[in-house]
């Protein structure tokens, strides 16, 4: 069985307003309490796998989940147990799973790199839920055809060490799942909802919840992109091709904007967010063609995202990661902390916000619709991936070619280090790593469609020249940033001087990771 639901965190100050939605008259109220288990090194939260045995009203029902084929999809087993085998156990303290019920299940597969009877032995109790869970039903009486519902479930009540029962965490949360009929109901349901309440995505799951009460982190790792779970093939039409894409995205933007809309500011959650975010735009700008159903909207709210995100991190990148930096090598200090407080949005404000939150909901219901029902459905996306990997190669050539012809113009001109001069100099150079960046990306989501090793050896070179690039602009910045800062506080020149002596290494060594894809045998 495969359950398709969608979690969302609630603010606060919209928490009143949503209780008198969830709790009307035909609304139940169940006590749910769970014990989660798992190995001493948490294997199965490694592998995306949740285990558990819940009293729900009078029964046991031992679960467990695991991930399904879309972002809101996960496969789920349940076994109600015998009530008074569970009754023994737990008057001995020996509560525990049975993992023999899942063989030649739908959820084996999951368990397949397991040896269960040793997993069985391992397993231990890690931590327990305390959950008053209110229910209610909403059916789409407009459609008589197919008629769709979906439960609406407030979760409240706490986390638990299953060790140290001082140490606990707070629950707040709403889901909506969907019980029968399209997954159309589900997200327009879902959408109404966060418009209302202002709600924010969440992919944390009480499991993973619990992994990390017990690891006493406040947030999981940030999530980079994982091209192997790109699943498209040479014989991907194009609305297939560019919603696998999309799902690819997701899985790398919607952990990191989970952990951001619940207060994360650690550098690597906003930057793998806006690594992300920049996948996305490429694809939707590159494949825009491959889909009737792309609205030209999201592309506006993610670089409006993008763009509030940069701005916050330049500046909690100097004050948190490079100033210290400098410090270590015996640079005087320099508060950034007033240029930190004049940013108007945080990235929580920048990821809570309604018109973000709504996109990626748009998203993930693009990602998990039919593409069989698109008039170009019967058409290859690889017939025409060709033709926009060759354009985008070409406009990266053209980039290089307009800053070399501006280096060669200013070779022995001694007015080439005035500001209009730096300026333009600055603006082809994000030119250049704009088209670096986008053919990267688009190589990258293209490239199992072709042969993997001249691919691969193409993508390297395009990561590496483009690692290089973006050190060198990252340099330039900081040397801009220190410079600025100095006509204020005078000891900001010591940083203004470290980073333009670099540049000219910097310069060289992109220069040269460059030439690598340039005079490379392409793979299309």
């Amino acid at each position: 069985m495969q359950e398709i639901e969608l979690r969302f965190l609630i603010p606060p100050a919209r928490l009143k307003g949503l209780m008198r939605q969830a709790k009307v008259k035909s609304s139940q109220v169940t006590q749910l309490a769970a014990h989660y288990y798992d190995t001493p090194d948490q294997q199965l939260a490694q592998a995306g796998i949740g285990l558990r045995i819940r009293k729900e009203g009078n029964n046991w029902v031992q679960t467990i989940k695991a991930r399904g084929d879309g972002i809101a999809a996960r496969l789920e087993h349940n076994t109600t147990l015998d009530h008074e085998h569970v009754q023994a156990m737990l008057n001995n303290n020996a509560l525990m799973p049975d993992l023999t019920i899942y063989k030649d299940t739908a959820i084996a597969p999951a368990l397949a790199k397991f040896k269960l009877k040793k997993l069985a032995k391992n397993l231990t109790r890690q931590y327990v839920t305390d959950v008053e869970r209110t229910t209610r039903l909403l059916v789409d009486d407009k459609n008589y055809k197919n008629e769709s519902s979906i439960e609406v479930a407030y979760d409240h009540g706490k986390i638990i060490h299953g060790k140290d029962d001082t140490q606990r965490q707070a629950i707040k949360e709403i889901e909506f799942e969907l019980v029968s009929g399209d997954l159309d109901f589900l997200f327009a349901t879902a959408k109404t909802w966060c418009k209302r309440y202002k709600l924010c995505l969440s992919t944390v799951t009480k499991a993973e919840r619990g992994g990390l009460l017990i690891t006493e982190q406040a947030y999981s790792p940030a999530v980079s992109a994982n091209l192997s779970q790109l699943e498209v093939h040479k014989d991907s039409s194009r609305p297939t091709f560019i919603r696998a894409v999309v799902n690819n995205c997701l899985l790398q933007i919607l952990p990191n904007s989970s952990a951001i809309a619940e207060g994360s500011e650690d550098d690597d959650h906003i930057l793998q967010l806006r690594i992300g975010i920049q996948r996305l735009q490429s694809a939707l700008k590159a494949f825009n063609n491959f889909s009737d159903q792309l609205n030209p909207e999201w592309s506006v709210i993610l670089k409006q995202t993008a763009t509030l995100l940069d701005e916050y991190r330049e500046v909690a990148y100097l004050a948190h990661t490079v100033q210290p930096k400098l410090e270590q090598q015996g640079a005087p200090t320099v508060d950034w902390s007033a240029e930190l407080k004049n940013i108007k949005v945080s990235p929580i404000d920048a990821v809570q916000a309604n018109d973000f939150q709504l996109t990626l909901l748009e998203l993930i219901a693009f990602s998990m619709s039919d593409p069989s029902t698109e008039a170009q459905a019967d058409k290859l996306a690889i017939d025409k991936l060709t033709k926009i990997l060759s354009k985008h190669h070409t406009k990266l050539l053209e980039a290089e070619h307009n800053l070399d012809d501006l280096d060669i113009d200013n070779a022995g001109d001694v007015s080439s280090n005035s500001n209009d001069e730096q300026k333009a100099q600055h603006k082809l150079h994000n030119h250049l790593n704009s088209h670096l960046k986008s053919l990267r990306y688009i190589s990258e989501f293209a490239a199992p469609l072709y042969s993997k090793k001249q691919s691969k050896r193409w993508i390297k070179r395009l990561a590496k020249a483009q690692k290089a690039l973006g050190q060198y602009l990252d340099n330039l910045h900081h040397k801009d940033y220190y410079l600025q800062k100095s006509a204020t506080e005078p000891n900001a020149l010591y940083g203004a001087g470290w980073f333009a002596a670099t540049l000219v290494k910097r310069e060289k060594r992109y220069q040269k990771r460059l030439e690598k894809p340039r005079s490379s045998t392409t793979f299309w």
